[in-house]
């Protein structure tokens, strides 16, 4: 028979044993009396033997970060900056990706040979393996993970538990010395045991109404949320890193091309000053002018090809494709005038489709119920305990036990702590919304920057594209008045100089339109979306 025995003086244990057992069955009783007061155990009707844990304390609220700004894995920005040189290249564009969009998990099933890309293509690549949305990916199963730890606390936890206890105690090593009263039929050995009991039982515990971890749960609800949105918002920067990206290494392309026909052209020229020279037309001098031009192109040829092959090392390392591989855009520059939308429409569609919007609205929501865990650790929670199984000397000699145990947990005074926590909640709240507020306002500075650059980039692009017209024409006549006899080669390479500067301005504004119109599409929260029509020139 198990009982509670509490620790108190020799003459109340001995009269707790004269009144619980007779006999030899005391010096059992005993045993168990002397061993579980030493060891801080109890022993309750109906329950296998337990370590005594006193009241459980009360739940505190989940504390949260001050900022709720995730931290994407890496930078992605297009940047444009006003030309000061001369010609009509009145801006310079670029895309800067860094951190973990600019890295890639290589895919090993990639078949050998050359491999022919497309934007969407790449972009597809990239959303898979960029190490950029593969970190947020996981962000976002952190966040899962913390939500469901949240939840298991209002969830009932069941455990079961089989236990075969053999001990024996040497009481003098611990000090007990046992002095019998004269006249007692009974002697307490200083060993006692071995003693064995069995145990099989089931464990039931369930908060049945705790507003603190409630709201924990909740607020663990909002920051999933977050995440989910914030892996949204890496999905679309990665659009702009992938799309910019293949953009700058079509302009190299184009650049190269370009290049290729002015070296064709100064070969042609040095031809024919060569030609004239022999004929006795035509000076030593304009022979070895048009020689240097053509060794200069060749050589802005040479310093192009080394840049494009970089450019594709580099898109390659972003999309997770072999560094080694031939890659082959199938996508060109291209353009069509299409109309601005209005700051006003934008925003507008801004606002309703940015996931870092959507982010910081929950991460805000999240806060919001963080101060009401808050205030809640001075409500009341109610939780029930139990067990049931079987408990005896041996696995043949059991009998059913069970306890059950429901509590009310009232806070009285906790020394100021919920005070603190409240403030601090309070705190974390007006960080969150200020955020919000800032990206509100980061948000409209995206859009109108985008609207201004994409207006200044299709006036650029058809300037551009009028002076290529106006330097061919010159270099045309300039090569006819050479033949003819009645110019020299000066005049030809001035006109030689200004195709190729007029060349690298129209790609450099094709560059900079298309660019200028993804970073709208990402500032509007659609370029994901409108991906596939990016270099069909029929959206802004």
């Amino acid at each position: 028979m198990y009982v509670f025995i509490a620790i108190g003086t020799q003459e109340q244990i001995e009269e707790r044993v004269r009144r619980f057992g007779k006999g030899n069955s005391w010096r059992l009783t005993w045993t168990r009396v002397a061993l579980f007061a030493l060891l801080g155990v109890s022993i309750l009707p109906g329950q296998a033997p337990t370590m005594g844990t006193g009241a459980s304390s009360p739940s505190r609220v989940m504390p949260l970060s001050s900022s709720g700004r995730v931290i994407q894995p890496g930078t992605v920005a297009a940047q444009q900056s006003a030309a000061l040189g001369s010609g009509v290249g009145t801006v310079n564009s670029s895309i800067q990706v860094g951190g973990g969009f600019a890295g890639s998990v290589p895919d090993p099933e990639i078949p050998n040979g050359s491999i022919k890309l497309s934007l969407a293509d790449a972009v597809r690549f990239g959303l898979v393996v960029n190490l950029g949305t593969i970190t947020a990916d996981d962000s976002v199963r952190a966040a899962r993970a913390e939500r469901l730890q949240q939840l298991s606390a209002l969830l009932p936890n069941i455990s079961a538990n089989a236990s075969e206890t053999v001990t024996q105690v040497n009481l003098a090593a611990y000090g007990f010395q046992f002095k019998v009263p004269p006249g007692m039929n009974f002697s307490i050995p200083s060993v006692v045991g071995p003693f064995a009991y069995s145990s099989l039982q089931g464990a039931l515990s369930q908060s049945v109404y705790d507003p603190v971890q409630r709201r924990n749960w909740h607020a663990s609800q909002q920051t999933e949320r977050a995440a989910v949105f914030s892996a949204k918002d890496a999905r679309e920067l990665l659009v702009l890193a992938v799309g910019g990206t293949y953009l700058q290494t079509l302009a190299s392309m184009a650049r190269v091309e370009s290049q290729r026909a002015q070296v064709a052209n100064a070969q042609a020229v040095y031809d024919q000053a060569v030609v004239r020279k022999a004929a006795g037309t035509n000076s030593k001098i304009d022979v070895m002018r048009s020689l240097v031009e053509l060794e200069t192109q060749r050589q802005r040829l040479s310093s192009l090809e080394a840049d494009l092959q970089k450019q594709k090392i580099v898109l390659a390392r972003t999309i997770g494709l072999p560094l080694d591989r031939e890659l082959i855009l199938s996508d060109s520059l291209s353009f069509s005038p299409a109309e601005v939308p209005a700051a006003s429409t934008a925003l507008e569609v801004a606002y309703k489709r940015r996931s870092d919007l959507r982010a910081a609205e929950a991460q805000v929501r999240a806060a919001e119920q963080t101060l009401s865990a808050a205030h809640a650790e001075r409500l009341p929670s109610v939780s029930l305990d139990g067990n049931y199984g079987v408990l005896g000397p041996n696995p043949t000699s059991t009998h059913g036990v069970f306890a059950v145990t429901g509590s009310i947990n009232v806070p009285i005074w906790q020394g100021g702590r919920v005070k603190g926590d409240i403030q601090q909640a309070e705190a974390t709240l007006h960080q969150r919304q200020a955020e919000l507020a800032d990206q509100r306002g980061l948000i409209e500075q995206d859009v109108r920057t985008a609207l201004i650059e994409l207006q200044t980039d299709m006036g650029q692009v058809q300037l551009a594209d009028n002076n290529r017209g106006y330097a061919n024409e010159t270099l045309s006549e300039a090569r006819d008045r050479f033949g003819a006899g009645v110019a020299n080669t000066v005049e030809v390479v001035q006109a030689q100089e200004q195709v190729a500067s007029a060349e690298n301005d129209y790609i450099s504004s094709l560059f900079s339109f298309n660019l200028a119109k993804l970073s709208l599409a990402r500032a509007t929260g659609e370029a994901e979306s409108d991906l596939p029509d990016l270099l069909k020139g029929n959206r802004p």
